[in-house]
């Protein structure tokens, strides 16, 4: 067995890594990918725990002229949509998993109670974070933060499209140079997008670090989890 550098971990996953090539919606073959990926990184021993967004159905700032309160728990709902999509795959792959929810609907989830997300862990089994904080205006960015802390994950690792931090939007800008580490100071004074200012306090306070990669390569969350120096690292990692 490989060995790894970390024991339990928050993957933090866009709604809009889970559309695939289609851009909206779920991808059955993506999804699939990424659910190989958790599968390779539970049998290593590593505790996962998964926040996934929802902006492949519904992005709350989308919603113009709609009231934010109900354009965010529209958003939440998504989310819920995704986690049980995730929860499929990985039992497909006789991987043990639970989705809990910030927001009670016990005929298809667990409410979320920390005790018992730790609980599953230590078991072993998968534990999906859904329907974000359960509270408005705030991101699943927040969420990953959030839950980091809650259950003392050692690093929240955030899998994007692309495969880094970037000084600017790589697909609109070529010359778009890539940072291979930065502080959380970095990223809320540069205004660099890549979990919105809120979440990169909360990890900042609590010195969670995160690593951004891309999952353009269908080994990358595994190449993480064993130490290979991928993507950008925010914070430090002892």
């Amino acid at each position: 067995m490989q060995k790894t550098i970390f024991n339990r971990i928050i993957l933090k996953l866009s709604g809009e890594a889970l559309a695939g090539p289609q851009g909206f919606g779920i991808n059955s073959q993506t999804i699939n990918l990424i659910a190989q990926q958790i599968k390779d990184v539970v049998e290593l021993g590593v505790e996962v725990a998964v926040v996934v967004g929802g902006g492949n159905i519904w992005r709350g700032r989308t919603g113009k002229g709609m009231d934010r309160t109900t354009a965010d728990h529209m958003g939440m709902l998504a989310t819920v949509i995704n986690a049980l999509a995730l929860q499929d795959a990985l039992e497909n792959r006789e991987v043990a998993t639970r989705v809990q929810t910030a927001i009670e609907m016990r005929q298809i989830a667990e409410p979320y109670i920390r005790r018992r997300a730790v609980r599953h862990l230590e078991k072993k089994r998968v534990v999906i974070f859904a329907a974000g904080t359960g509270n408005p205006f705030f991101s699943t960015d927040t969420t990953a933060a959030l839950r980091a802390a809650e259950i003392d994950a050692e690093v929240i690792l955030l899998a994007k499209k692309v495969d880094g931090v970037y000084d600017s939007d790589p697909a609109e800008n070529p010359d778009a140079q890539k940072f291979n580490k930065l502080s959380y100071f970095d990223v809320l004074r540069l205004g660099l997008k890549v979990m919105d200012s809120t979440a990169t306090s909360l990890c900042m306070d609590n010195r969670i670090p995160i690593i951004v990669f891309g999952l353009e390569n269908p080994d990358n969350i595994k190449r993480v989890i064993i130490g290979e120096k991928i993507g950008t690292l925010i914070g430090d990692i002892s």
